[in-house]
């Protein structure tokens, strides 16, 4: 008659594999951490290169941010604007 190992060892070599994941994982987010510090370094870099170079770093920024929009919801943002300002009285 042949012997099932115990349920106790099955969850053990569980667990063990569960603890590597669990590991593999942290040490995966610490490592993209770093690499996101580097990067973040390196826009700051670019935006300062970019104010001794003279351009301002707030447009820099709001290009940056508005080449990510859709065409299609930066006309209805561009709407939505025009429509805000008149009702506001704002020289848009």
């Amino acid at each position: 008659m042949a012997t099932q190992p115990a349920p106790a060892a099955a969850g053990h070599n569980s667990a063990v594999d569960a603890d590597d994941r669990l590991r593999l994982l942290v040490e995966r987010v610490e490592r993209l951490e770093g690499e996101k510090k580097g990067i973040q370094d390196d826009i700051k870099d670019a935006y300062a290169e970019g104010k001794l170079s003279g351009y301002d770093v707030k447009m820099m920024k709001f290009i940056v941010a508005a080449r990510k929009i859709k065409p299609d919801d930066w006309r209805e943002m561009q709407m939505l604007r025009e429509t805000y300002c008149n009702a506001l009285g704002l020289p848009w």
